[in-house]
Parts: structure tokens; sequence; C-alpha cells
């Protein structure tokens, strides 16, 4: 595939994904306030159900992969789960403030999520198939289309909910999928040659009724889970311990060439299983600082320069990311043009550093705090830790899945690998709740030393996940030899058949 077209398909996938995200995270930075606000959730559940919410939407592109890969194609499931997510994002702008309504709209969310975020990276992974010198690159590009898309829905959705009310900024997230249908139909050509074996097939109706009933069921299910905390824990442990069997069972299954990659790609996933406990703290306990602990004012010597509400402040993160995300893709495509390259074990090492920082900083931000209420310059430099460690781990985490995973398993690996991020999120949920305000304690003096204590506590666990991740180094180093020898033993061996 000539390097012309290739940018045109990633072009394609990078902006439905753009689109597609801005929906996703304009929902996201609304809906624990929402549930606080609107429906009278205290803390603890509005957490918690957040919580099941993402590790379900998470979890769910396990099966979509699946269906990618074998049943549909990835392109059009894609499609289809774009699709399936505009009517959920519509759903929640036209219902009424009622649980049935929300866990209705939450459950369709799932399943569109489900088809539409393994197939997506999927396709990235298809498109640099052979072009591994890359492939960090471009996960890190696609991986600002996500944060592009994040940090404006962040910043419009809240503003809207202000102005004209909870619904109108649903709507907004809903108008965002519909540009990204728009984006993929008037581009759809140069993905023509991209996609699974499936995608080359005739549309199979029995196959497309099949998965409509089943996205039915899984939708009602879904409703269910969300509206039973227990069921929800049971359903997102055995989700998790599921794909995990799978998973060794696919390792002890596949050609001795390719076991080294697979036993690196899962050490690798379970510190990205960790980092994602840390990652939900943005839409949990931070958000709720931000509304009760930040001043949030941006002044500059007195001056008062602009306020966020704290819906906002969430934002912050894409901002960054798109701040640094262009440089790392520099710093990767140069050490590439000389053929050389950091592992990826060692860029996560380093992303969990500068995480530990971010929450050091926000748990020493108390010191300075005036009546309760910190600087709003602390979150924003927090954020900017945070958002480096971000694009170290989070950012390579599905090109370390396409670097050490069989072509032929890639859909269904980069499912597996959102169900590890999914159950941590309703890990990360709980841990949230470490620093829950009882009904009638909200004044900003008495929740700062909860928040102060969560925060530092989180900087140690991520020390502890850092130490981790330097332990394995050498292990990783291993593996990641053996791969490399047993890819390019594969490369010869085809090319030797190829040749007689």
């Amino acid at each position: 595939m000539r390097p012309t077209s290739k940018h045109r398909a990633f072009t394609t996938v990078f902006l439905v994904e753009l689109w597609e995200r801005f929906g996703f995270y304009g929902m996201a930075a609304l809906l624990v306030l929402f549930m606080i606000d609107k429906l009278g959730f205290d803390d603890s559940r509005a957490n918690l159900t957040w919580g099941a919410f993402s590790a379900l939407a998470f979890s769910a592109p396990a099966i979509g992969g699946w269906i990618g890969d074998r049943v549909l194609g990835a392109r059009r499931t894609m499609v289809a789960g774009a699709v399936v997510l505009c009517c959920g994002y519509l759903m929640l702008a036209l219902a009424r403030q009622e649980l049935p309504y929300l866990f209705a709209a939450l459950s369709v969310i799932v399943v569109g999520n489900g088809l539409f975020k393994a197939n997506a990276a999927s396709l990235i992974r298809r498109i640099y198939a052979g072009d591994e010198a890359r492939i960090d690159s471009a996960f890190t590009t696609y991986y600002l289309a996500i944060n592009l898309g994040a940090a404006a829905s962040m910043l419009v959705t809240p503003w809207i909910k202000d102005q004209w009310g909870w619904n109108a900024a649903f709507a907004v997230c809903c108008a965002g999928m519909a540009m990204g249908i728009l984006n993929f139909l008037l581009m759809h050509r140069t993905l023509a040659h991209i996609g699974t074996p499936a995608d080359q097939e005739p549309v199979h109706w029995r196959r497309v009724a099949g998965i409509a009933a089943g996205a039915v069921v899984l939708s009602l299910f879904t409703a269910l889970v969300l509206e039973h905390t227990l069921l929800a824990t049971f359903t997102i442990w055995a989700a998790g311990a599921s794909i995990l069997s799978i998973f060794v069972y696919m390792t002890l299954t596949a050609a001795p060439a390719e076991r080294a990659g697979l036993l690196a790609a899962l050490l690798l996933t379970v510190q990205v299983f960790l980092f994602f406990i840390f990652y939900q703290q943005q839409y949990t306990s931070i958000t709720l600082f931000a509304l009760r602990n930040v001043d949030p004012r941006f002044s500059v010597f007195g001056y008062t320069l602009f306020t966020w509400s704290a819906a906002q402040f969430q934002a912050l993160s894409g901002i960054w990311i798109i701040v640094l995300g262009p440089f790392l893709v520099l710093f990767y495509n140069g050490l590439a043009g000389r053929g050389h390259d950091a592992p990826v074990a060692v860029k996560f090492t380093l992303g969990f550093a500068a995480v530990a920082a971010s929450f050091f900083l926000l748990a020493v931000s108390g010191q300075f705090a005036v009546d309760g209420r910190v600087s709003s310059w602390f979150v924003v430099w927090s954020y900017a830790l945070y958002a480096l460690g971000d694009l170290l781990i989070s950012g390579l985490g599905l090109a370390m899945i396409s670097r050490y995973v069989p072509v032929r398993m890639s859909g269904f690996m980069m499912g597996a690998y959102f169900v590890a991020a999914g159950v941590a999120q309703y890990l990360g949920s709980a841990v949230a709740n470490l620093a829950q305000m009882p009904p009638a304690g909200m004044q900003a003096p008495l929740s700062l030393p909860l928040y102060m204590r969560l925060f530092s506590g989180l900087g140690w666990a991520v020390v502890g996940a850092m130490a981790l991740a330097v332990l394995l180094l050498p292990l990783l180093k291993r593996l990641s030899l053996a791969h490399e020898h047993g890819v390019a033993s594969g490369e010869a061996a085809t090319a030797a058949g190829q040749s007689t």
C-alpha cells in the first residue's frame, strides 16, 4: 500500500474517531454531575454507576472485535457502531430525567461503543500492517484524534448545559456522532481495500439479523446491570475472567513463534489495567474535587482571565495531549528514521512516573488552599503531567497490541484490551469513593482533607505500579527479542516458500 493511500485511509478513520469521541466524552463530562444534580444520587452511587457504565462500554468491544474479525468485517461493524451510538446520544437528549430512560440510553451507548471501538483501532492496525516502525507514531496520532474530540466536547457541552440545559448538551453529542457518520460516507473509498476478510464477502443478512437480536438482548441486560450494583460487580469481574481465560487459551494454542509476543502483550496489558484505575479519577474524584475545592477562576496577578465550570476541567487532559502529542510523534518518527526505538515497556515506566507526579501535585495543592479552595493552576499543571503519562501508556496501549499480537487476532485482542480497561475503571470508581462526601458535609473546608488523602494515596499507588514496571523490564526485553526473532523467522519461511 502506497504512503499516500495509507495517509488517506488513516485520515478517514482519524476523523471518524474524532467525531465519535466528541460525542462520547461530551456525554462523559456531564454524566456524574447529571446524576448528582438531577437524579439526586449521592457520590457513591454516581461514581459506581459511572464506573459500571464505563466498564461495560469498554468491555463490549471484545464482542465487537470478534464480529469485525469473523462476521461482518471491521469496516461495516465500525459504521454500525457509529449509527447505534448516534441513537444512544439522541435518546439521552430526548429522555426525561428519570432513571429508566437514563439506563436505556446508556445501554444503547454500550452496544454502540462495543461495535465501534475495537474495529476502528483494528483498521489502523491493518493500514500499517508490515510497517512496524510507524505503528507507535500512527497510534499516537490516532490518540490525538480521540483527545481533540474529547477536549472540544468537554469544553462545549458543559457550557451548553449552563446556557440551555442538559438535553441540549446531550443533543450536541448526537450531532457530533452524526458528523462522524457523514465523514465516513464522504471518504469511504479510501478504506475500500482496508479491512478484515469478512469485509470482502457479501453481506449475510441472517448474520446481521442475529447480531441485531444479540444487540437488543445485550442492551436490555446492560440496563438491568446498571440498575443493580451487585449484579454490575459480578458481571464486570466475570467479563474480565472470561477474557483472561480466552487470552490464556489463545496463547497456549498459538504457534510457538507467536507466544513470546502474546505473553509480552499480556504483561503490558496488566500495566495498562493499573493505569486505568488512576485514569478513572478524572471523571469521578478529580471532577468532584473541582466542583467543591477548586477556584473556578483562572487568574494572573489578581486579574481573572476566565472562569470554568467543574465539568470543563476534564478538558485539560485532552488539551495537554494535543499540545504534547505532536512532539512525541516527531520524536517517535525521528527514532524510526534512524532505525532506533525505545521499548514500549520503558515508555510505560516513564508514563507511570508522570502520573505519580500529577497526583502528588494535587495532594500538595491543599497546603495553599484559601477557604478550602485551591488555585485552578494546580489542576492545570497536574493535568499536564497526567497527559504525558496518558500518552506514554494509554496512547501506546493499542500500538502495543498491534506490535505483539498477530494480525488475525487483532480485532479480538483490541477488544480484550478494552475489557481490561473497563474492569480497571470500575475499580477506579470504587477507589474514588474513598473520598465520598457525607450528605451534610458539602462545605469546601470539610471536603478538602478527604481529597488530599486520596490523591496522596493514589500517588504512592502509582509509584508501586512504576516499581512493578521497572521489575518487568528485563523479562519484557527478552520476550520482545524472542518475538522479533519469531516474526523474522516467519517472514523468512514465507519468502522461501514463495521462491519455491
